[in-house]
């Protein structure tokens, strides 16, 4: 059965780095469908520079047009911290209990999973994938070490056996994008095109975010 992958973020904003660990996630598990998922109060960094319906604008504007990538707000509607496990459960019971569901994750926010919220309990409603770098390398907290030896698989097909329960490292082609550094460069004025699509720069530009001053 195929999977339904699950991708969030503060989007902060969204940029090509995003889009195409998106479209990758999605071919790898051969999902039908990736959503992106915005987060409106991360529990574990920094509050987004720029406010949840803006975000969800550029989110929406950056994947118009593109199959099997879609918009969930869900986290924006809840109120509180936007914690994974509640939104697992959320999605779960749409699905029902049968159909796989993947949670995305970049290599940075699983090495802090064990202090996300109940994260020991996220397994239990989906399956990992960890998206990696074929240079990537370092040590991680020992329980992730052995999560990784008790579910872990190399093969994304056994991602689609089974409902939840497993984890992947998923390698991608690296691409060294951040949003941060996009924000940076359009504090100084710096050009950022071609790191974030041309309706997400017009839309910055237009409404002075990030510091920026017009076009």
């Amino acid at each position: 059965m195929s999977p339904l992958a699950l991708f969030g973020g503060t989007f902060d904003p969204i940029h090509v780095g995003h889009l195409r660990a998106a479209i990758e996630a999605r071919e790898a598990l051969a999902a039908d469908e990736i959503r992106l998922l915005p987060c409106a109060l991360p529990p574990h960094r920094e509050q987004p520079e720029v406010g949840a319906e803006q975000r969800l604008r550029m989110l929406k504007a950056a994947i118009a047009g593109q199959p099997g990538l879609r918009a969930d707000e869900r986290e924006l509607r809840r109120s509180g911290p936007s914690y994974t496990y509640d939104t697992l459960v959320s999605v779960r019971a749409e699905i029902g209990e049968s159909r796989p569901l993947v949670l995305v994750l970049g290599a940075d926010a699983f090495a802090g999973l064990p202090d996300w919220h109940r994260w020991r309990e996220l397994i239990a409603q989906a399956h990992l994938a960890v998206l990696t770098r074929p240079d990537a390398h370092g040590l991680i907290d020992p329980r992730l070490e052995e999560l990784l030896a008790t579910v872990g698989t190399a093969d994304p097909a056994d991602l689609r056996r089974t409902p939840c329960g497993r984890l992947l490292r998923l390698q991608i082609p690296p691409l060294p994008l951040s949003s941060t550094l996009v924000r940076e460069r359009l504090r100084r004025g710096r050009s950022v095109r071609f790191l974030v699509p041309d309706a997400v720069l017009a839309m910055i530009e237009s409404q002075g975010w990030y510091g920026v001053s017009g076009c």
